[in-house]
């Protein structure tokens, strides 16, 4: 046997045990991640964050509809989920059963596209471009979901401008509908709010949204849509993001221009056409938010006291 045949039998062999890793070991390891990031007033007490997005759940996904319900053990002070919770016609009683225990304790949320409408088989070839025209799939039930998460206690986001209070931190919050589908309308949510934290939402991190929270002051912006790139290459990352967003930012969190911080969920699916995940696998974050830093005060000079000092 000559050595491209050799060659051509261990790329094949390669690529096979990549394929079945990738669809049936690392789509079902559920990971919790963890963060800290400074975006709370001075004197502040922390905050404990689940962030949940992009579960694309169908009815028979039970191991992560347990893995998701057993988050609620972590207690945190809020939930917030960005998403893309759908991708079956009859995915609400699945998505209720993962996300039941959770709905318990204070949530917020916004939708994606996914939410909306179903899933589509779609050359994957057209995630590596910017391919601006969207297939859409049936029209999900995402007012019956909205119906179930408000019923449960969940505040919808969607061009809300919102106030809370959790132990005594003062949380607003702002959100918008999918920029992926062009829905988002943030000049219906506009403006500098005041409060310990200032919580901005979106599903797909575009750019422009992120520009306009952080316009208005906003300390933190949630986001999922990326799937933290769904393949990534060791040392090189996420070869893409399905958005405007660049590829280093593809999930985790990051500073987004010189105050607001930005945090992109991987999320807990895919597509069901496309279930496949290669160094990016299912996850939900954990974020212990806590004080920023103090900046040090400093003394007003006069230009007297300027020429002075220099005399």
């Amino acid at each position: 046997m000559n050595g491209w045949v050799k060659a051509a039998l261990g790329a094949t062999a390669t690529g096979a045990a990549t394929l079945a890793y990738s669809t049936g070991v690392e789509l079902r390891h559920w990971t919790l991640r963890e963060a800290t990031v400074p975006v709370l007033a001075p004197g502040s007490r922390q905050l404990r964050v689940l962030h949940v997005s992009d579960l694309h759940m169908t009815p028979r996904q039970h191991s992560k509809q347990r893995w998701v319900a057993e988050l609620a053990a972590l207690q945190p002070d809020l939930v917030v989920n960005t998403g893309d919770n759908m991708a079956h016609l009859q995915a609400v009683p699945a998505v209720m059963q993962a996300l039941g225990p959770l709905l318990d304790l204070p949530g917020l949320f916004v939708f994606g596209s996914n939410d909306y409408f179903g899933p589509k088989p779609k050359n994957p070839a057209r995630y590596l471009g910017r391919n601006e025209k969207r297939l859409h799939g049936e029209p999900l039930p995402w007012n019956d979901l909205r119906a179930a998460f408000v019923e449960r206690g969940w505040q919808d986001a969607t061009h809300e401008r919102l106030k809370l209070d959790i132990d005594g931190v003062s949380v607003a919050v702002a959100g918008v509908d999918d920029p992926h589908l062009g829905l988002d309308r943030y000049g219906r949510v506009s403006g500098k709010p005041t409060a310990d934290l200032r919580l901005g939402l979106t599903h797909s991190p575009e750019p422009r949204v992120l520009d306009q929270f952080a316009a208005d002051g906003y300390d933190l912006i949630m986001a999922g849509h990326t799937h933290g790139g769904q393949l990534r290459v060791p040392g090189f990352g996420a070869l893409v993001t399905n958005c405007g967003l660049d590829r280093s930012r593809a999930r985790g969190a990051s500073r987004w221009g010189a105050y607001t911080w930005l945090h992109v969920s991987a999320g807990l699916g895919t597509s069901p056409y496309t279930p496949v995940r290669f160094a990016c696998p299912p996850e939900a974050t954990l974020l212990t938010l806590v004080p920023r830093p103090v900046e040090p005060v400093r003394a007003r000079v006069t230009p007297a006291r300027a020429a002075a000092d220099v005399g």
